[in-house]
């Protein structure tokens, strides 16, 4: 295992405004390589810019379901809907480059980082599309998948999910960050680990949410940000996507 800084960021959700700020918080803060734990894309107004920061950053892009759905609507295999999922991804869908599509399809349904000794998945460990969103769903999933270390994304709420020792057998704990904080990782413990959503938090607090997993201290931290909502309102709403969308922001929902 090597030594490294983690800065791991999901669901930026096409919210560059977001991406900027928590960036900026981040710089302060030293990492040595960036992990995007899927939907770079859909609902937001900066598909295009999103794409043009996490390239220059190097990052490490995992695929989400809205990257994914996107490159169905590009190739025809997947229906039109009235829904503001489908109505923004496919206003992004003309926005975008074929280099941008074509970086889009390079990323993978999930990675086993063995560095770091880690998986890397949108929704859970052993999955692109569920949530790994209670007590109950991770002790599914512990019982399907038996790494210790998983990084997750989907829910856009910052929490962790860890399993403890006890005589009859693994007990499933859970713990939200709502405003940040941190757990360190016991030797023996199995976790998912989720940073939350930097484009569209999503428990209350509308501030973009990152984490900074520290491999030798077994470590991990999440950090909220707080950003130019108002901004990102506009944005969406000069976009002319559903006003739904810009009016969450707000809520954190």
């Amino acid at each position: 295992m090597r030594d490294v800084r983690l800065l791991l960021i999901s669901d930026i959700h096409a919210n560059n405004t977001a991406l900027g700020a928590v960036l900026k918080d981040a710089s302060s803060r030293r990492y040595d390589q960036v992990i995007h734990l899927g939907d770079a894309l859909g609902y937001g107004p900066n598909p295009r810019e999103v794409l043009d920061v996490l390239r220059d950053l190097d990052a490490v892009c995992i695929m989400g379901n809205h990257d994914q759905m996107l490159l169905e609507y590009v190739d025809g295999k997947r229906a039109t809907r009235d829904s503001v999922v489908s109505l923004a991804l496919r206003w992004q869908i003309e926005r975008l480059s074929e280099r941008d599509i074509g970086w889009v399809r390079t990323w993978r349904d999930g990675i086993d980082d063995p560095d770091v000794g880690a998986r890397y998945r949108h929704g859970t460990p052993v999955s692109l599309d569920d949530y790994t969103d209670s007590v109950a769903a991770a002790r599914e999933v512990f019982g399907q998948w038996q790494g210790r270390l998983g990084f997750v994304g989907h829910t856009h709420v910052p929490a962790v999910y860890a399993t403890l020792n006890a005589p009859t057998g693994e007990w499933i704990k859970g713990q939200l960050f709502h405003d940040g904080g941190s757990y360190m990782v016991p030797p023996t413990t199995r976790v998912i680990l989720n940073p939350g959503s930097v484009g569209q938090p999503r428990d209350g607090n509308p501030r973009a949410s990152y984490a900074i997993y520290d491999t030798a201290r077994s470590h991990f931290e999440v950090f909220r940000v707080a950003y130019d909502i108002p901004r990102a309102q506009e944005a969406s709403l000069e976009a002319g996507l559903p006003q739904v969308l810009a009016a969450r922001l707000a809520v954190g929902k």
